[in-house]
């Protein structure tokens, strides 16, 4: 499985003093947010999601109303609304997190949560004792660079 890690925005102190505070998002279709998505939604604390998602039923369910759709085709577009947060629920735990100043520290692969947690640890403790090496400058093309498969710009093709 893979999980992206979001680290918490700082309440003082080092990033080690909050590692338990770390959050580890599980990529991919979410089941409990298929069977169960407002709950699952109030859970993760997605307030503006569920906002949306609650405005998004009410919309829908007054416009299938209106036009006096059947009990079926009223079904089908609930069980595509819960399909769609089953698929994006991972993006929205992102998104929220994300904007509430978390920072994304990158992927990690594991076979459940706890293997990537440790994974993820043991290369961030790794990367936290070596000392911290500035990265190459790279280097843009110039206009007269060659980029793709012209020997010179502007030869003839």
């Amino acid at each position: 499985m893979v999980y992206s890690v979001f680290e918490p925005p700082e309440r003082g102190g080092s990033a080690a003093d909050h590692v338990e505070r770390f959050a580890f998002v599980r990529d991919g279709f979410s089941f409990t947010a298929f069977l169960f998505g407002p709950i699952w939604l109030l859970w993760h604390r997605l307030w503006l999601a569920l906002l949306g998602y609650v405005g998004v039923i009410a919309v829908l369910a007054a416009g299938m109303h209106l036009v006096g759709a059947s009990y079926a085709i009223r079904g089908l577009v609930g069980f595509l609304v819960a399909l769609l947060v089953g698929f994006e629920g991972s993006s929205l735990r992102h998104w929220t997190l994300t904007r509430r100043g978390w920072r994304d520290r990158g992927i990690v692969v594991g076979e459940d949560l706890e293997t990537a947690e440790r994974r993820f640890f043991a290369a961030w403790v790794s990367a936290v004792q070596a000392a911290p090496v500035p990265l190459p400058r790279v280097r843009m093309p110039t206009s007269n660079d060659v980029v793709g498969l012209f020997p010179e710009p502007g030869a003839n093709r």
